[in-house]
């Protein structure tokens, strides 16, 4: 299995993933304070979503 290698993108590309790296934490924040206020399947799932990519990000896997 080949591991995936930010550097080999373009600088734009790169740019972007640099970018949701770092506002995928104030949103998962938010999105976990929304959800256990109102809780909705949407909120429910965009939960699951952001904390999966928050931990993806984390552990280097993107």
């Amino acid at each position: 299995m080949s591991k995936f290698y930010r550097y080999k993108l373009p600088p734009w590309l790169r740019q972007i993933i640099i970018v949701i790296e770092k506002c995928t934490l104030p949103l998962m924040v938010f999105q976990l304070i929304r959800t256990l206020l109102f809780p909705t399947s949407l909120d429910v799932f965009l939960s699951g979503i952001l904390v999966g990519l928050f931990f993806a990000f984390y552990l280097d896997w993107i």
